[in-house]
């Protein structure tokens, strides 16, 4: 299995838009992400399957399909297909209280 290929397709000082193309690839066992921003992903192609500390649910997620991640949300990536590509979009930035 090849890497995980993270491709910078815009970034400011305020936000980054990546693109990342995944086949087979999960969070390594027992870690989590907790980013500082905020995070909302779409899934382009593929299939995939997200786990949110704390609940007991799997997010399943097929083309079409997004989320937003607050900041400091722990998730983790349980499984990505690997017979094809899983493409993701995903957006980091720094959210905004509502008023």
């Amino acid at each position: 299995m090849s890497d995980e290929a993270f491709d910078v397709l815009l970034k400011t000082c305020e936000l980054k838009l990546e693109r990342i193309v995944s086949r087979g690839h999960c969070t390594p066992r027992g870690q989590w992400y907790d980013q500082p921003q905020d995070e909302w992903v779409i899934l382009l192609k593929g299939n995939a399957r997200l786990r949110i500390d704390g609940q007991d649910e799997f997010v399943r997620l097929q083309p079409g399909d997004y989320i937003h991640l607050p900041a400091h949300l722990k998730h983790r990536v349980e499984w990505t297909d690997p017979e094809a590509d899983t493409v993701w979009l995903a957006l980091h930035y720094s959210g905004s209280e509502a008023g």
